[in-house]
């Protein structure tokens, strides 16, 4: 499927600036509650709970650090399995040629290996990264302010209940410093 004009120009949402971490939580939620389930929050710090607030609840990356994880230490075994017992055995002192105890370093370290490369690969998969542009830097308050002291909701247009007026409107019920139109 190729890419329109529309999807490349156009609407990306709208954008609320806030100026206290608790407004954008309140208003947040409320977006929530309204039914709003494709939106961001932007915060200059950390703020407690405004994950949640957007409806984020599910990190997959511990899932993918494990399956890493697992197919390293089961691909290390293999692999020196696979060399002891049938590319090249040798009988060393009279033990077995497949003498475990001596895998288990190789084993932990690809473990590891495979654990960290995937937590990398996955978190920045996760996260869309790198991403060297994205439409809200396009606003200039939120260029300006977004990470020195103001806090924005941006709600995607891309929700199935986005409605550029509605949307507009709905934000402002929410006393917002401002209420900007973000062009992709």
């Amino acid at each position: 499927m190729s890419e329109t004009f529309w999807d490349r120009h156009g609407v990306h949402g709208l954008l609320a600036q806030f100026e206290e971490p608790e407004q954008l939580i309140k208003a947040a939620n409320r977006a929530y509650a309204a039914g709003y389930r494709k939106m961001d929050a932007y915060s200059p710090m950390p703020v407690e709970g405004l994950a949640e607030a957007i409806g984020f609840t599910r990190n997959w990356v511990s899932l993918v650090v494990l399956i890493g994880g697992l197919a390293g230490c089961i691909g290390g075994f293999s692999l020196l399995w696979w060399i002891c017992m049938v590319a090249y055995p040798h009988n060393i002192g009279g033990r077995p040629f497949n003498s475990w105890p001596a895998f288990i370093p190789i084993t932990f370290e690809c473990t590891v290996l495979l654990a960290a490369l995937s937590s990398v690969i996955g978190m920045l998969a996760m996260n869309k990264l790198p991403m060297p542009y994205h439409p809200v830097f396009n606003v200039q308050s939120f260029a300006e302010r977004a990470s020195v002291d103001r806090f924005f909701l941006c709600i995607e247009a891309t929700d199935p209940k986005f409605d550029l007026e509605q949307t507009r409107a709905f934000l402002m019920e929410l006393n917002p410093e401002e209420v900007a139109e973000v062009e992709k």
